[in-house]
């Protein structure tokens, strides 16, 4: 397992707007020839929930930036030719268009830069506990589905 090492991994869970110039430029570096960065933004649907107008996102920060960090970490480990990993996150109440979750990955190709933070968002989503309430026209409610990462990858190789 990699190092935590502060100079290639950023992890972050905020309330402050996610500034993607910022992460973009930390994540470059010379000896990487691709940066791939992913934006999740808030939406104004979601399934079955027409006339989204916000989500409001919860998160215990001392459990969920560990398990950024476990992610990144399992990142790093799994390409290791990558450069950096950034994952953010935001709490709070986001209107639709802001953006809530940050990935950003430098890599010295393309090929796995792409792989790695599609990677990362997907497991991110699956592992990291982040409670997401979504309000539209006809309510508002909560959901979360968050599992250890070590279940994730037994999912992943039984498939």
């Amino acid at each position: 397992m990699h190092v935590r090492d502060s100079s290639v991994i950023w992890v972050q869970v905020t309330e402050a707007e996610l500034r993607i110039e910022d992460v973009a430029a930390w994540v470059a570096s010379p000896e990487c020839g691709a940066v791939n960065l992913f934006c999740g933004t808030v939406r104004d649907r979601s399934e079955g929930r027409p006339g989204v107008t916000c989500l409001e996102y919860e998160a215990f920060v001392d459990q969920v930036e560990p398990r950024l960090w476990n992610v990144a970490e399992a990142a790093l480990d799994r390409w290791q030719v990558l450069g950096r990993v950034a994952l953010l996150h935001r709490v709070g109440t986001l209107s639709v268009g802001e953006t809530s979750v940050v990935v950003a990955v430098s890599a010295p190709h393309r090929q796995e830069a792409f792989a790695a933070s599609s990677w990362c968002i997907d497991t991110l989503k699956a592992t990291v506990p982040i409670w997401k309430r979504e309000v539209w026209e006809g309510g508002a409610d909560w959901g979360l589905c968050a599992h250890e990462l070590s279940e994730v990858a037994d999912l992943a190789e039984s498939t």
